[in-house]
Parts: structure tokens; sequence; C-alpha cells
């Protein structure tokens, strides 16, 4: 016997609360399914906490959009619920001739996505704000920030729940299939669910996850692939106020944005992510022999790092749908007007800018289920 209930969401990281919130504060009743002990325990618990600006992404792109939307309404929720952050933006730095010939460009891209606010420096310019900082020339964002993610996704939760929803862990779905107008949702330990609607919302697991689902039209599930990134730790106090970026070199495919320094709450300053493509998703180690690899990274702006004060921290993996050598794909929200199955929506390549738009790929869900 089934029980019934109107919306599922797979995945509790911090996208699938946010779509769950979104749906819950519509007047769903929500269940979320997350297969792991506890919430946002995936890549929402391994990434660099940053709220981006908008900058890089295609102008047009679903990132591009979401992340400026989503920028803006977490900053504005972050202050509402008390939620630590901190605006306290970035330096896109330029370490050869090439990458400074390439900075009007970042800066006219972010223009086109509705980010303003940068500023270009010269290298004088950049060393006033940050004396340890070496480069030719720089771009300011005064918009990037950081926030706590785990104190984000409780907040993301205790609005589901007072909104009548529900998160259940230890909830691995292992089969999911189509019951006359309902979607019937299969958990390991024997639970059935009936729902009108489904939202795949399972990260990297996504389209393992769309694959169990026969209904779906061949092709629609595209390949996952798997990057990780590792971060090192520094020792001691961070010489920098802001968070350092590496300026991308002209056509460079976007698998990540370099070795970058960014800053916690607490003022720790971590390197990272680099790239490493990988065949496993639980592939999470941190071999400490690319410490080498961040050192000469961080020289080229930072030149003045000591030997032996990276120590290895932890690893990401990015749930990517593009692989080496191929331009980073966009978000991929499918569905219905995609696939052509009623109350289905399936969150693919949701990987950064997720964090910063969340909320807005929460609303971006919400209206795909009711257009």
């Amino acid at each position: 016997m089934a029980e019934r209930v109107d919306a599922v969401v797979v995945g509790a990281g911090v996208v699938g609360l946010a779509v769950a919130r979104a749906l819950a504060q519509a007047g769903r009743e929500v269940l979320v399914l997350e297969r792991e002990t506890g919430i946002g325990t995936g890549t929402s618990s391994r990434n660099s906490e940053v709220i981006h600006a908008g900058i890089y992404y295609p102008p047009g792109s679903l990132k591009a959009r979401l992340c400026v939307q989503g920028k803006n309404a977490l900053y504005a929720y972050a202050a509402e619920r008390g939620i630590a952050h901190q605006r306290c933006g970035k330096l896109i730095v330029a370490s050869t001739s090439s990458q400074l010939a390439a900075l009007p460009g970042t800066v006219a891209r972010a223009a086109a996505n509705g980010v303003h606010d940068l500023v270009v420096l010269s290298r004088d310019e950049a060393k006033a704000r940050e004396p340890a900082l070496e480069c030719l020339g720089a771009v300011l964002s005064p918009s990037t920030g950081i926030i706590d993610s785990h104190a984000l996704m409780l907040s993301l939760q205790g609005d589901l729940e007072a909104a009548g929803g529900m998160v259940v862990c230890h909830s691995a779905v292992r089969g999911i299939e189509r019951q006359g107008e309902d979607w019937l949702i299969v958990c390991g330990d024997g639970t059935r669910l009936l729902a009108r609607t489904l939202v795949n919302s399972a990260g990297l697991h996504a389209c393992e996850l769309a694959g169990r689902i026969a209904a779906l039209p061949p092709g629609s599930v595209p390949t996952p692939r798997f990057a990780k990134g590792s971060y090192f730790t520094l020792t001691g106090r961070s010489p920098f106020q802001r968070l350092i970026y590496p300026a991308p070199e002209p056509d460079q495919h976007l698998a990540g944005l370099g070795v970058h320094l960014t800053i916690d709450l607490g003022g720790q300053a971590k390197f990272g992510p680099d790239v490493q493509w990988v065949d496993r998703a639980d592939d999470l180690l941190v071999d400490p022999a690319r410490g080498e690899g961040f050192y000469a990274a961080v020289r080229r702006y930072w030149p003045a790092l000591p030997d032996g004060a990276l120590q290895p921290g932890y690893a990401g993996m990015r749930p990517k749908i593009s692989g080496p050598g191929e331009p980073a794909a966009d978000f991929l929200i499918q569905g219905p007007a995609q696939h052509g199955l009623p109350g289905l929506v399936n969150l693919f390549g949701i990987e950064s800018p997720g964090l910063t738009s969340c909320l807005a790929i929460g609303e971006q869900v919400r209206e795909t289920l009711t257009s």
C-alpha cells in the first residue's frame, strides 16, 4: 500500500531544501527524501561557501540569471534571518599579460549579466587594498561574499517545516515509475509513496536517479561527470581581507575558477579548489602530493607564501554534465516542457553557483511546475 503525498523532493542539499521551501510556501504538501543521515552532507557541505556575484557565466544562461537573482535574494534572506555572512568582496587578479588583457572582457561579461559594480584596479591600486598581493592589475567585485552554508540550510529546513513540509533522512530512493497520473517512489526500506509532483534534486546522483525512470524519453538523461576539487588550508592568519581569484585566461574552459583564496567567517584562509577529473562521486580523499601544484599557483599572486604553510583540507565534488576540455555546461532544469512527463522536474549539473542561486532555483522550479 502506498502513502499519498502531494510533492516529493529527492535530496536535502541546499538546492533541494530551497526547492522544497518554495513549493511548501506556495501551499504544496512537501516531503523531502534524503539518503544520508542529515541535511547537506554532500556538495553543499564541501564548497567555498562563497556568494558569487555572477561574473563569469555566459550572458543569457541560467547560471548567469539565477546567480544574480539568487545573490540579491540570498543577501536579503541572510540579513532577515540573522544567518552569518559577510560581503567581503573579492579581487580577480591578473598575473600574466594575457590575463591582464582579458580583464575588460570579464567586466563586459559581468555587465551583460547585470553586474555593474566591478572596479578595474591598477597594480598599485590593488596592492593598496591588499599589500601582500602581487599582480599586474585586478578587478574588484564588491558584491562577492561568504555565508555560513549550514546555518542557511537549517533556516531553509525551518521554513519548510513551518509551512507543513518535512525532511526524512535515511531514505534512499530505489525505484521510480509512472502510475496513472502519479509518481510511485519506492524507498530502500520498502516505503512506497504516490506523489503528483516529483523533483529530482539528488545532486551528484541526479543522473543516476533519473536513469531509473523508465518513462523518460531516450536521451533525456545527460552523462554525469565528476570534477573533484581539493582544498588546502593555510597555517596561520590570512594576509588578505578579501577573496583572491586568478583571472581566467582568454578562451579558457571554466571547469573551475583556478586555485583561489577564500576566507571563512572565522578568518581561516583556504586555497582551492583545483580540478581533478575522477570516475567516482565518492572519491573525496585529498592527496597531499597535490600541494606542490598549489604552492606554484598561489605564489603567482602571493609570492611570500611560506614553505610548509599549506595543509591538506578537504575535497568537494562538482556534479558536472560536461567533460574535460568542453565548455562548462549550464544548469539543466528539465521540466515537463522538455521531457513531456507531467509533474516531474530533474535538476542536472547544479554545481557552482548553485549555493548562491538556491533561492532563485527554488522559484524557477515552482514556476516550472505551475506554468
